[in-house]
């Protein structure tokens, strides 16, 4: 089923970009690819969109980075949010004191996140697919040939860059020869979707009996069950009957507590792996493609967009020459560090929620509970939080100046004509943020030659603390800060180099 058909690609090829997969991942970076005008086109095996929801929520960097193109608003409309959540030893994790415009979490269907992210990407011009499924690629010195099976037959689309966004079993991974090493599932956990016979036959949240615990977890017509799976099945893509989730339902409880019907059901492992890279020539990587891990603080679906809006202006700038094809290499060295901190702090919180099953339950109360104290005081629950959220994501910045900010996203600041930083970035570039007051003629003269990439824009003084000028990321994040007007001349040439680095040569060059 073709969603939309925009025009003809570039001569010889069927689009600037093929991306493979309609989850989060694939479809946040269609919107960015779209919204600068590569062709773009994504291809998704399955005929129709998923008539199940692994996942519930948005978190603060998610709610960021669609801020950033004026999208947050829109996501906000669809659910309540919550100033803490779920973390280890029974604790709630408080989100209020994280340094962010959305300091919370927003209750959304993944299904819903998806559906959005079709619509915006559909409007900004791409092509979704489905019913397209990817049995192998070839790359050379000019592009990829995807070999498809589509609802016509088979077919091979012809593109300059190719980007798997398909899932942790990835075709793209794997016909491309990447790594994925990492750790194999040690637990497995049921998960079901249900429909209770008698629905106060169960308390919400966790339930613990007397072979092990369970969480409910109500939903709209029905409730969610999560519990140990007893006897993991040799093949661990057999299908999970109901007759084994009701057994192992009663078998944690002691009782019969009976489903009346099952919506979804489904098994999951703490499998935690990364790719060895995330680029390889023309082909990249992004979100479970990328890495898969434990659903501990339901990252998953925010860690994907958090990849493609990292890649998708890079991306962009590369395929319109632009920029050079180094700029895609700061892609799986940011992102890379950040899936090696996502694995470390989802295994981290597994630790204790298998302890049970591993007997170690007595050994780490101490370190839960310490844990559980630290997620709830004024003191470190901020940066606890900002953590597990990538609130506090840091990438490198290659001449730093010191400054707080840098490599950090950048509050959403007013600007002294009117509006927010956001407004300089709702169509994918990036900004130029200068202090009202301060000598910003040369600054103004370095980033002419940019200015179809990069936007200029006055602050007051007050709202670049310590700094009085910095170059922001499409993605939001600071690239570079000038902390003293003392020296212009020399602030100017490191703006130019800055700019060069981040957007590509200036215009004309």
């Amino acid at each position: 089923m073709t969603e939309t058909t925009p025009g003809s690609a570039p001569e010889g090829t069927d689009a600037d970009v093929l991306v493979v997969g309609a989850g989060p991942a694939g479809l946040a970076l269609a919107c960015e690819l779209g919204l600068a005008g590569v062709r773009t086109t994504v291809l998704e095996r399955d005929s129709a969109p998923p008539g199940f929801c692994r996942g519930f929520n948005l978190n603060a960097r998610s709610l960021e980075l669609l801020g950033l193109r004026g999208l947050a608003g829109r996501f906000l409309a669809e659910g309540p949010t919550r100033q803490s959540t779920m973390f280890v030893g029974g604790a709630r994790l408080d989100l209020a004191s994280m340094r962010t415009e959305h300091p919370y979490v927003l209750g959304i269907p993944q299904t819903r996140v998806e559906e959005l992210l079709a619509e915006q990407a559909v409007r900004s011009g791409a092509r979704i697919l489905r019913g397209h499924r990817l049995h192998g690629l070839r790359q050379d010195a000019s592009g990829v040939t995807a070999d498809v099976e589509a609802p016509a037959g088979r077919r091979e689309l012809r593109c300059r860059r190719l980007v798997g966004c398909d899932g942790g079993r990835s075709t793209v991974r794997t016909a491309s020869g990447i790594g994925f090493p990492g750790t194999p599932a040690r637990h497995t956990t049921l998960l079901g979707d249900v429909v209770l016979a008698d629905p106060d036959a169960l308390p919400l949240g966790p339930v613990t009996g007397p072979g092990g615990s369970l969480f409910a977890i109500p939903r709209p017509g029905y409730v969610r069950l999560v519990t140990a799976d007893p006897e993991p099945p040799a093949d661990k893509d057999e299908p999970v009957s109901l007759r084994r989730f009701q057994g192992a339902v009663d078998r944690v409880l002691g009782r019969h507590v009976e489903i009346a019907e099952a919506h979804w059901l489904t098994r999951f492992g703490d499998a935690a792996r990364l790719a060895e890279r995330l680029r390889h020539g023309r082909v990249l990587l992004a979100g479970d493609a990328a890495h898969i891990h434990p659903p501990a603080g339901a990252i998953g679906v925010n860690a994907a967009i958090d990849d493609a809006m990292n890649l998708g202006w890079k991306l962009a700038l590369v395929t319109r020459d632009l920029a050079p094809d180094e700029l895609l290499e700061t892609y799986h060295t940011e992102r890379h560090a950040a899936g090696t901190r996502l694995l470390r702090n989802t295994l981290a919180q597994t630790l204790f929620s298998s302890a049970e099953e591993d007997g170690e339950e007595q050994r780490l109360a101490p370190a839960r509970e310490l844990l559980a104290e630290l997620a709830e005081a004024e003191e470190t629950a901020g940066y606890l939080a900002e953590t597990l959220t990538g609130v506090g994501t840091r990438y490198p910045v290659h001449d730093p100046s010191g400054h707080p900010w840098e490599g950090r996203m950048v509050p959403n600041v007013p600007l002294c004509s009117g509006g927010r930083l956001t407004a300089l970035t709702e169509r994918g570039g990036g900004a130029l943020l200068m202090a009202e007051g301060s000598d910003r003629c040369l600054l103004h003269e370095a980033a002419a030659p940019w200015a179809d990439r990069v936007t200029a824009a006055d602050v007051r003084s007050g709202e670049l603390p310590g700094a009085y000028a910095a170059l922001v990321r499409p993605d939001g994040h600071a690239a570079w800060v000038a902390t003293t007007p003392a020296a212009p001349d020399a602030d100017a040439e490191r703006l130019r180099t800055a700019l060069h680095e981040w957007f590509g040569p200036p215009q004309g060059r």
